[in-house]
């Protein structure tokens, strides 16, 4: 029980009361999860690539248009302030197929707008509803029994990675076939499809065992990250390695779409098939997570992060040397991002919802500043600018992680 400024948060251990929680998770269902995460998240992303096109079909200036990634990630934000933390609160499962049946809607009006108006708010509404996402790892953690949590937080979260550097591919390829509205189209038929998967293989009499209000919930998201440096370092590392990985797929369209490559957005997608084997070979760092390794594995995985800079840098030199680094970029932001959340979730079990939430808080803010100053780095000093600049939010992350290392066995499993 806590108490901040006259308000009482109660907080405990246990765990959520269900005839389902914490009695494991099949490799099966466990699959089901990571591929309706990665469809879902997909869903923010597929715009990237998309902002041309929109712009001459609805008319709107190449400034103006980047309102389209602004009020998807804005809705975003306010979805994992506002929409997540009611995983503690409610039936899970009931959360995440209202959320997957509002998902299909907000997709087809997206697919389907005719103004310039319907589809910001139709973009913002698809954004806010995308943070299923978060609800699912967090339904999983609480799914998984203490001992297999990393590894079922790892098979989800490579999912999340998988749809967000897929989408730009997918969004790329198929906009080719059939134009931008077909990419939201299919993706609501995709959407659909896996909401009624997930009605069959969902989990049904979970009940969380809180008597929080909805605000006593939200207040007490600051309040887990400022009284637990456990989970405020791990946020900061967050934070860090998102905007390196923000820097990086930010700027990469920058070079490669100018001579002497001129790569439409289809074959720049394509890097992101790279980075796939990286984020799925990292699912592994929820294991070690699981046997008390996460703050080495992190640190391990901070130095291969910082090293790829190296390999990424060569770009204009060796091409084969920057895929090698896409590699070892996802596979090191993969490996942090899994053990950082084994680690928070395996802290306070029965607040899983909100600690996701304010967990991806810190990604987000990370994401944002890699996004800015990736272009500002690249307009002043070129691919040499941004890689100097990825390979500094890295060092930070390093120094953060090593700073830190007495906390070691406050994260033992």
């Amino acid at each position: 029980m806590e108490s901040v400024k006259g308000t009482t948060v109660q907080i405990t251990d246990e765990g959520p009361t269900s005839q389902n929680a914490g009695k494991g998770l099949s490799t099966v269902t466990t699959l089901i999860f990571s591929a309706a995460a990665g469809l879902s998240v997909a869903n923010v992303y597929y715009a990237q690539p998309l902002l041309d096109a929109m712009a001459q079909d609805f008319g709107i200036s190449p400034s103006a248009i980047g309102l389209v990634v602004t009020l998807t990630q804005l809705g975003y934000a306010l979805g994992l302030i506002f929409i997540v933390p009611l995983g503690d609160l409610v039936d899970r499962r009931r959360l995440v197929l209202a959320q997957g049946i509002l998902s299909v809607l907000a997709l087809v009006a997206v697919a389907t707008a005719r103004t310039e108006a319907f589809l910001f708010a139709s973009l913002a509404a698809m954004g806010v509803l995308a943070v299923v996402v978060q609800a699912l790892v967090a339904f999983a953690a609480t799914l998984a029994t203490p001992a297999e949590r990393g590894k079922a937080v790892g098979m989800v979260t490579s999912g999340v990675v998988v749809g967000i550097l897929g989408a730009r591919f997918f969004a790329g390829l198929l906009a080719d076939l059939g134009g931008w509205r077909a990419v939201y189209m299919t993706s609501a038929v995709l959407t659909a499809i896996m909401v009624g998967i997930l009605i069959r293989v969902l989990p049904r009499q979970l009940s969380p065992n809180s008597t929080e209000s909805y605000g006593a919930t939200l207040r007490s998201i600051p309040v887990l990250f400022l009284r637990d440096p456990v989970l405020l370092v791990r946020g900061l590392l967050a934070l860090l390695v998102f905007a390196t990985f923000s820097t990086f797929w930010t700027a990469l369209v920058l070079p490669l779409s100018t001579p002497p490559y001129s790569y439409s957005h289809t074959q720049i997608g394509l890097f992101g098939l790279f980075g796939m084997a990286g984020a799925i070979a990292a699912a592994g760092a929820g294991r070690l997570a699981d046997r008390g390794l996460g703050q080495w594995t992190t640190g391990l995985s901070l130095m291969l992060l910082f090293a790829a800079w190296g390999l990424i840098a060569m770009l204009p030199v060796l091409l084969f040397l920057l895929l090698v680094g896409v590699v070892l970029l996802d596979l090191a932001v993969q490996a942090v991002h899994v053990t950082n959340q084994s680690i928070i979730l395996a802290r306070h079990p029965n607040a899983s919802s909100r600690l996701v939430g304010g967990y991806m808080v810190f990604y987000s803010i990370g994401s944002a500043i890699g996004a800015i100053s990736s272009t500002m780095a690249y307009a002043q000093a070129g691919w040499t600018g941004v890689s100097i600049l990825g390979a500094g939010f890295s060092a930070l992350a390093l120094i953060v992680w090593a700073t830190t290392l007495r906390l070691s066995a406050a994260e033992a499993q």
